[in-house]
């Protein structure tokens, strides 16, 4: 076994994954925004990140701090996260809101999913680990939380989430024409927003025969020319593996969080391995993973690993990312997803589990504050110049 020590990563590494902390009023990254103000690594692993606020109070620095910690205290290499702050000039303030009032009015033509969404995305490093059955019953057991939930089905040439939900039919145009609406289920106090090839093609069974520039135009297409709703979350089924689909998405939508599925088999972690290598080359925050098919208990509660066993605990600390949820093997999921009855609605062992990843997801964030005097005033006044500029027009 080697005993080298593992390489620290570079200042310009973490300052790549500081352009994933947004802002969550203004909407841009600490970066662009001038905020984070330096990046110094110790021998033994400590990075200090130093970040300027726009108000020495504002309540934003918790959820900041929380995005800053959880994105870098991932890497290999960093033993902590050490946090300097400091407040931003009136000169530095100013140059932020310019640059906030430019992306909010750039931001209709580059994509039309809301700022305040919370983007993750849905990886495997391999199929047939039940990505797809993993994004659809978390999505339900999200919404059945009273949240507002998109379901991306970017998986463009095996999708199944329509089937999976019990959803048909084809997508339709908005009043105006210029967008296409997605399909809506509703779950309980929440609603499922979905979008995927599957209401596109006139037949489940037609196989598209797409290569890479003609399914990341497609992939482009769902994130810009549809009416997404006021979305608490977008969970994005993604495609197994790394291929042009997966680096495009990262491309696209650089403030995104991946969750990485795999199985029990050892097998199966390896190659989960590369996903999040490619999360982590395009600077995404590694949410942690989820092993599903994890064990099969039968009527007389015996523990049966049918494949294999600490694959997902072996890949969330190889990764550094914590291990989110053990997914049993109960034939109710194949059945429920066969039916469009998803399990995480459901009882059992295996909507426990789901229900219990929802939390997880849901509530390990940092809720919604009061940003009376922080960067909610900021943001009232570059709408209030943005919309002088359009009146002036």
């Amino acid at each position: 076994m080697s005993t080298e020590p593992v390489p620290l990563p570079t200042v310009e590494e973490i300052t790549g994954l500081l352009r994933g902390v947004v802002d969550p009023e203004l909407g841009s990254d600490i970066v662009e925004l001038g905020m984070a103000k330096g990046v110094r690594i110790d021998d033994d692993g400590v990075v200090h990140v130093t970040v300027a606020l726009t108000t020495s109070g504002c309540p934003l620095r918790a959820q900041i701090q929380k995005d800053i910690r959880s994105r870098v205290g991932g890497l290999p290499g960093v033993t902590r996260v050490r946090m300097d702050w400091t407040e931003l000039t009136q000169d530095e303030k100013a140059a932020a809101m310019d640059r906030a009032r430019r992306n909010i009015a750039e931001r209709a033509e580059q994509s039309n999913i809301p700022a305040r969404t919370r983007v993750i995305m849905i990886a495997s490093g391999k199929g047939g680990v039940g990505k797809s059955s993993v994004t659809v019953n978390l999505a339900a057991a999200m919404a059945r939380r009273g949240l507002t939930v998109g379901v991306l089905d970017a998986d463009i040439w095996g999708f199944s989430v329509p089937r999976m939900l019990g959803l048909d039919g084809r997508l339709s145009a908005d009043d105006g024409g210029q967008k296409i609406r997605p399909q809506q289920l509703d779950v309980g106090d929440g609603r499922l927003e979905v979008v995927s090839m599957g209401f596109l093609v006139e037949d489940e069974e037609s196989a598209l025969m797409w290569r890479g520039l003609i399914l990341n135009r497609a992939v482009q297409h769902f994130l810009e020319d549809v009416a997404w709703g006021d979305l608490d979350y977008l969970l994005i089924d993604m495609p197994p593996g790394t291929g042009d689909v997966q680096m495009g998405l990262a491309r696209m939508l650089p403030r995104s969080e991946m969750v990485v599925v795999t199985t029990p088999s050892l097998a199966a972690q390896k190659v989960a391995v590369r996903v999040v290598d490619m999360g982590r080359k395009n600077y995404l925050r590694i949410v942690g993973v989820v092993e599903n098919m994890s064990v099969y208990v039968d009527d007389a509660g015996n523990e049966h690993h049918i494949f294999g066993t600490g694959g997902g605990s072996a890949l969330a600390d190889d990764v550094g990312v914590p291990m989110l949820a053990h997914i049993p093997i109960e034939p109710a999921v194949a059945t429920g997803g066969d039916a469009g009855t998803p399990i995480a609605l459901g009882s059992g062992p295996a909507a426990e589990a789901f229900t219990e990843l929802a939390r997880l997801v849901v509530e390990e964030a940092v809720p919604m504050t009061d940003l009376a005097g922080c960067s909610a005033r900021m943001l009232d006044a570059v709408n209030a110049a943005l919309a002088a500029s359009d009146a002036a027009s």
